[in-house]
């Protein structure tokens, strides 16, 4: 089961890798919780900030190491993205960031349930020469 639930999370990657933003939320079960730096919801909140992450920064995720026990994935990456686009009215800058990011999930019947992220988001605008938001 492990491995299996270390795929579903993999299909995750590489969608969001591509900006397939559809992929993306395909993977989550209907009733997902999503946790992040912006608080916590469903996929009608994440949608919208993943949407907005893709487009202004190109963000792209190397998998650095996953591990996986029953229905629980850890992953940590290696972040890297670039200011293309004005992210919430603020500039561009072109500048490039790197971070290491990690995220939790609990995996279940083929779909991710619930999803937890960590990323040193002050670090990523500060590289990027912009303001926290």
């Amino acid at each position: 089961m492990s491995e299996q639930n270390k795929r579903v999370v993999m299909t995750y990657v590489d969608a969001f890798n591509r900006g397939d933003l559809d992929a993306v939320c395909a993977v989550f079960a209907p009733g997902a919780l999503i946790h992040g730096a912006q608080g916590w919801g469903g996929l009608a909140m994440a949608r919208p900030m993943w949407e907005e992450l893709m487009r202004c920064f190109q963000v792209s995720l190397e998998v650095d190491a996953v591990v996986a026990e029953g229905d629980t994935v850890a992953v940590r990456y290696t972040e890297r993205g670039r200011s293309v686009a004005s992210f919430r009215g603020g500039d561009v800058t072109g500048r490039d960031y790197e971070v290491i990011a990690m995220e939790w999930f609990v995996v279940k019947g083929g779909h991710i349930e619930r999803r937890w992220g960590a990323r040193d988001t002050a670090s990523l605008f500060r590289q990027m020469g912009l303001p926290l938001p």
